[in-house]
This record gives structure tokens, sequence and C-alpha cells, in this order.
């Protein structure tokens, strides 16, 4: 009966995946008669089904690109390079829906020692560098254990040395995996969906103004309160927005 009924589960699964690949090249053959309204509705339908692609996002992005829908494709372009990052046609893309803007942020470039320091953890992602720990820990093991039972001077010392360079690799990578997801748990993009959007000194209407922000725009949300976010931009200005007017871009 088990096995029956695990076949059963298998073949509901394979029609669902079946079914979105359909709906997904209808969506597709919509975009490209220029349905882009009607394509667009059929991707997030598809989303609202609980299936996540970079090329779901990426396509749906192009199709709020075609209809100057600035916000939307920003958002879908960003979504999709977080699960494609290496992707530079999303990049490319991503570039040109920016240009639609209307904030103009100057970027704070990072200097010295911090700057290299990030440059080093976010050489790899966090699995990767815990597999190189793994790696380190594993070549030390076996080149202790060769060295614990090797009779040859020479063979013991470069054992020796090399298994502890294991080491040091080893509790190099966990370091950088801690500080790397560090990075990821800090790292809280947003992206503005307001056509102007008021930025307040503290987490309530009354508040000061401090400057304004427009559709498209990307923030860096630090704290919540309430109905509130407090964002940072990329010239580490801050501020607090109402939630309603942005939408959290690592929200899957």
């Amino acid at each position: 009966m088990k096995p029956f009924i695990f076949m059963l589960l298998c073949c509901c699964n394979l029609f669902g995946f079946s079914q979105s690949d359909k709906r997904f090249e209808n969506a597709n053959t919509l975009y490209n008669e220029g349905k882009y309204a009607e394509a667009i509705d059929s991707y997030l339908s598809i989303l609202d089904s609980g299936v996540h692609s970079s090329e779901l996002y990426y396509n749906l992005a192009n199709a709020n690109y075609k209809l100057n829908n600035i916000a939307p494709s920003i958002f879908y372009y960003e979504k999709a390079l977080l699960l494609n990052p290496n992707d530079d046609v999303i990049k490319d893309n991503l570039s040109f829906a920016q240009k639609m803007t209307i904030d103009a942020i100057d970027k704070v470039p990072e200097v010295g020692f911090s700057k290299i320091i990030k440059n080093v953890i976010n050489t790899f992602s966090t699995d990767t560098w815990a597999k190189l720990a793994i790696s380190g820990v594993f070549v030390f093991v076996l080149l202790f254990l060769m060295y614990h039972f090797s009779y040859n001077t020479s063979k013991k010392r470069i054992a020796f040395i090399t298994s502890i360079v294991g080491l040091l690799l080893a509790c190099f990578s966990v370091l950088m995996a801690f500080q790397k997801e560090h990075l990821n748990k800090k790292d809280n993009p947003a992206i503005v969906f307001a056509q102007e959007s008021r930025v307040k000194t503290d987490p309530n209407k009354n508040s000061e103004e401090v400057f304004r922000l427009h559709e498209g725009t990307k923030v860096q949300v630090l704290d919540s309160y309430e109905d509130w976010y407090k964002i940072q931009l990329a010239d580490n200005s801050t501020g607090w927005i109402s939630s309603k007017d942005i939408k959290l871009l690592k929200a899957f």
C-alpha cells in the first residue's frame, strides 16, 4: 500500500510541474504576442501557486519593463539575480531598468582594510566556505595519520607541515563561513514601490521629513517598528519609511 501511495504522490508532483510548465509556456506566448499585461497576470498566477525560478522572475521583469512599470521591473530583475547571481543578461537588463529611476544616489565606496576583508569573505558563498573547511579537516586528519605512522623523517616533516596548513585552512574557512552568513543576514534589500515616499526621522507620520524617494530605488532595511522600516541608502543616508511603500527582495 505504501509504495502505491508514494507513486501516487510522485505522479501528483510531476503533474504539478507539468501544469506549471504549460502555464509558463502560455505566459511566454502572450509575451511574444505583445500582450504584456496578460503575460504578467499569467506569470503572477504561477508565483501564487508556489513556483519560483530565476527564469520566471526574469520574464516577469521583462514584461513589466515593456509596460514601463519601473518598480516591478527592477524588483523582479533583482529577485532573478538573487537566484542566479552570475547571469550577465539579468545584470544588463537590470541596469537598463535602473536608468528609468528618478533618484540619483551616489554610492559611498568602501576603502582600506575593511574593503579587502569584505572582498575575501564574498569570494565564496557560505556553503562553499563550509565545504573548504571540511576539506581542510579531511586533509589535516589524513596527513596527520601519515605523519604518525610514517618512519621516514623527511616524509614525517612534510606530512606534519602540510597537515598544519590543512588545519589552518579549515579554521580560516570556518571563520569566513560565519562572516559570510553574518553579512547575508545583514543584507536585507528592498525596492521602493510608491511613486513618491516621504522618509521620516522617526517611525511616525508627524516626525520631520528627511528626504523623499521614488519608485524603483533600492534601499537596505536596517530595522522595523510597527508599520515602519528603518532604511539606509547607498550614500549611507538613513530614515524611516512606511512598510506599505517598499517590498522586501528576499521575501519569497
